[in-house]
């Protein structure tokens, strides 16, 4: 199914078909106003266009549950909304102050977006296909990027995070960082192959590549040369690995492996394998230097969040909303 036909579905038939419907139907609901922010509309036709793009996505993973696709969809519907009201509002606030960006400027943005499709005729014959003028998508375009800079002014503001604060979180989810037992792998792997003698062959290879492994032969260079695992031209190496990445027969033999130990050659029904433990270290929680910039990263997304939701509600406090139910 096309997402021109779903879009078709949800603003005429309430696509019925696919487990959900419109609250009503047909195209006085779908012209109809959803809100009104300051002296701009929001119909049901944006937010069911906007929903259409997601609607053939959500009824591959959830047409078999119907009510988890309405669910879906519903959300889908939420959201959409709630971006287009922001987005609204935001326009409105930069008109309100007074602001305002040169032609010459919305035109370069214009112009870097036209490459994104190749050139303008490739963007025209898009937009056709979509039932949208050149206009129309410059205006849209232009407004994005207007609510862009706003949003960089009055949310993106650079955060700076103090080492109190990561400690904070650092102590308060140290669960999150916890790791179960690993060890640090190297691996040659000798795939079997379709035939018998091919698997013989394999297993002598292996056989033989062990033994020169038990003579010194160095394992990196072993894995080298005759690995046809991904890791070959790492000489092997997997890194630290913990059991749930391995096959059950291969984490059995690894985690009883000492550091430094080779295991015995290990057969599954499509390979042969021999593993190096290099180093092991027991079930722990990671040290708060290793996880510093993520946690950063979490607080300041968090903080960009609440300075977004005390903006926009400054915005909604300031501005006319009505929003119309039906």
């Amino acid at each position: 199914m096309r997402v021109r036909n779903i879009s078709r579905l949800l603003g005429l038939v309430g696509l019925g078909a696919l487990g959900f419907t419109l609250q009503a139907s047909g195209a006085e609901l779908i012209n109809g106003i959803k809100a009104v922010v300051s002296t701009s509309v929001i119909t049901y036709g944006e937010i069911e266009s906007d929903v259409a793009l997601v609607a053939e996505d959500l009824y591959r993973r959830y047409g078999r549950q119907p009510a988890v696709f309405q669910e879906k969809v519903d959300a889908a519907r939420r959201e959409s909304f709630e971006r287009a009201e922001k987005h609204q509002l935001i326009l409105h606030d930069f008109t309100q102050k007074g602001y305002s960006l040169p032609e010459a400027v919305i035109d370069e943005v214009v112009a870097d977006e036209i490459k994104r499709y190749g050139n303008r005729a490739t963007l025209t014959k898009t937009l056709q296909a979509r039932g949208m003028t050149f206009e129309k998508w410059r205006q849209q375009i232009k407004e994005r990027f207007l609510v862009s800079q706003l949003r960089r002014k009055n949310i993106a503001q650079e955060t700076i995070i103090s080492p109190h604060k990561i400690e904070v979180y650092y102590q308060a989810h140290q669960s999150d960082y916890r790791v179960s037992e690993q060890v640090k792998l190297r691996m040659i792997m000798l795939n079997k192959g379709d035939e018998a003698a091919t698997a013989g062959g394999a297993r002598e290879l292996a056989r033989e590549i062990l033994a020169k492994l038990k003579s010194g032969a160095p394992f990196a260079e072993m894995a080298s040369i005759y690995s046809q695992g991904a890791q070959r031209t790492q000489g092997g190496e997997w890194g630290w690995t913990e059991k749930s990445v391995l096959r059950p027969e291969l984490a059995e033999a690894a985690f009883q492996l000492g550091s430094g130990e080779i295991s015995d050659v290990i057969e599954t029904p499509q390979a042969f394998f021999i593993m190096l433990v290099e180093d092991k270290r027991a079930d722990h929680i990671k040290p708060i230097s290793e996880v510093r910039d993520e946690i950063e990263t979490i607080l300041q997304q968090q903080e960009s969040a609440r300075l977004e939701a005390s903006y926009i509600d400054k915005l909604k406090k300031e501005t006319f909303i009505r929003i119309f139910d039906y």
